[in-house]
């Protein structure tokens, strides 16, 4: 089994189990006045292994399985039997990174919760934007978007929304994640910005 397989298992099994004990799922959740003021530091990470319902979870492991992959098979030719073990430090660095701008933003809100693993399949999608960056990305599975035209929307959309401060989706996580993920894959290898550059110069759109 991959890494990528062995996480959207792990998480899968988490998120099944936190929806059936409210006990537990509070335990797991992120909550930036119980990080702060508990100490409760770990909630970083573990509140993405839980999802909100059955689809926030099949979205965000469906995503995982695709860009996880190949990020771990571009680990596994850059850096050998370690590239498994990049990927995992990676994914789970990521969503820690990811949720520190929520719970600085949020800290003063004992009513706000996080949960899911949007951080970390963020920064896998644009790891994966940055050595991929025309191939296109599928919206609802049907309109094709090249990657880096995508990510620059999905970037421009989140912060957008981050500013409006409406909705309960996490939106501060999605920008980080994707911002962090870019920022690992240039710092592990370099050579990925001439080449991101270089592909996007030889795009045409017909």
């Amino acid at each position: 089994m991959t890494v990528t397989l062995a996480i959207i298992v792990i998480t899968g099994l988490v998120s099944f189990y936190a929806w059936r004990n409210e006990s537990f799922l509070d335990s797991m959740i992120l909550n930036p006045q119980k990080v702060l003021k508990r100490g409760q530091w770990y909630r970083l990470l573990t509140s993405g292994f839980i999802h909100a319902d059955l689809s926030h979870l099949l979205f965000n492991m469906f995503t995982l399985f695709f860009f996880g992959t190949l990020i771990e098979q571009v680990f596994g030719s850059l850096f050998g039997p370690s590239g498994p073990l990049y990927l995992l430090i990676f994914y789970l660095v990521a969503i820690v990174v990811s949720d520190i701008p929520t719970l600085i933003r949020q800290r003063n809100k004992s009513n706000y919760n996080s949960l899911g693993a949007s951080g970390g399949v963020s920064a896998l999608l644009f790891g994966a934007i940055m050595f991929q960056p025309t191939e296109k990305i599928y919206l609802m599975g049907i309109i094709g978007v090249p990657g880096f035209i995508f990510g620059a929307l999905y970037m421009g959309y989140s912060f957008y929304e981050s500013r409006r401060g409406r909705g309960t989706i996490n939106h501060d996580a999605h920008l980080y994640g994707a911002i962090f993920g870019i920022f690992v894959v240039v710092l592990l290898y370099p050579p990925v910005v001439p080449y991101f550059i270089q592909q996007i110069s030889n795009w045409k759109l017909f």
